[in-house]
């Protein structure tokens, strides 16, 4: 079964804070805000489009607060989108909001109207950074919400950045830690893009703050993309979503930014597991490469290894990135095929 989101952007809407990053009408290139009528033009449209059978859709609120908005107005559009979820036409409604903004009354009246998934935006555990970031909430907001919304039937999910203000590498380590142990079951990921016409910006022009390059961001979020999957939460989204905005030639200043920043991450984890394999083997096997092809003259091996059919394109890497990495830092020249008896991430010597 497949799953399927239809978003609904409601920037700024019900948040008071401008967070040092945030430019949410550029993110998500929405500027008006949505009327419940729009949410039913939104979901009918994108129900045109979404297979009847076999598949599991939820509404989703995205890029605001959802549950600062005025209760009444929460309880507007949700009624839109219940009318659908009442009918059978969707299978839940979703919602991303702060950690500050979750009381008892507000989980009720979400409850009511079938809400099945909160996400709340964590983007760090550290105190320090997230007042150098001007969200405006504690470390503790976030337990007391992670906490109260695991009393409810509603799945958890939690948003985590890297690269804020005041943050390093084992401040993002130390936050993911600390996410896992609130135990939600969905997490998100995003590098920290320094946007157009946010106080951000300001600090990066003024050198006042440094943003993460693209290796330094694949780097950590290798890390922390095994430390959720080793304690059983499924990382949904690593980086902004690709948009006329989110580009190089959008609204993005500086930062981490590529189309295909989770491929990134994903081809870096397979090009550890590939070295490390080879590396294994040349240690047990003192003939090498004799064992399957001969070296080349200028002493190249050749290694072939196996995953499975739909992770080949990770494996090879971005632009091929792993094969010439591989032949740039061992001399190695890999071949990488498919092996549909393998499960996802699983990588297979076959020659070396």
């Amino acid at each position: 079964m497949r799953t399927y989101n239809i978003p609904i952007f409601v920037p700024h809407k019900g948040c008071p804070f401008d967070c040092v990053f945030c430019n949410q009408k550029r993110i998500t290139g929405e500027i008006r805000e949505v009327t419940p009528d729009d949410i039913r033009e939104i979901i009918s449209s994108y129900l045109k489009t979404l297979p009847k059978t076999d598949r599991y859709i939820e509404a989703a609120f995205f890029g605001g607060s959802f549950t600062g908005i005025p209760m009444d107005e929460q309880s507007a559009l949700l009624s839109a989108a219940h009318e659908f979820l009442a009918r059978g036409e969707i299978d839940g409604i979703r919602l991303s909001t702060r950690p500050d903004y979750i009381s008892e009354e507000i989980l009720d009246n979400l409850q009511k109207y079938g809400v099945t998934t909160i996400e709340l935006g964590v983007q760090s555990m550290n105190d320090e950074v997230l007042k150098a970031s001007n969200r405006g909430h504690t470390r503790a907001d976030v337990v007391k919400a992670a906490e109260m919304i695991k009393r409810y039937p509603f799945t958890l999910g939690l948003q985590m950045m890297t690269g804020l203000p005041l943050d390093t590498f084992e401040r993002s380590v130390e936050t993911a830690r600390e996410i896992i142990a609130l135990k939600p079951a969905i997490v998100r990921i995003y590098p920290t893009l320094t946007i157009k016409d946010t106080y951000l910006e300001k600090l990066y022009l003024s050198g006042k703050y440094k943003p993460q390059t693209v290796d330094e961001a694949v780097e950590l979020c290798k890390r922390l993309l095994l430390m959720f999957e080793k304690n059983g939460i499924t990382v949904i989204r690593i980086g902004l979503q690709a948009t006329d905005e989110i580009c190089e030639n959008g609204s993005v200043v500086a930062g981490p930014v590529h189309s295909a920043f989770r491929e990134l991450v994903e081809s870096a984890v397979y090009y550890d597991k590939i070295e490390k394999l080879i590396k294994n083997c040349a240690k047990k096997c003192e003939k090498g490469a004799k064992k399957c092809e001969k070296s080349a003259k200028n002493g190249t091996k050749n290694a072939v290894i196996a995953v499975n059919p739909r992770e080949i394109s990770k494996a090879v890497g971005n632009r091929r990135a792993n094969i010439i990495k591989l032949k740039s830092e061992e001399n190695i020249d890999l071949k990488v095929t498919g092996d549909a008896s393998l499960s996802k991430g699983e990588v297979k010597l076959v020659c070396f």
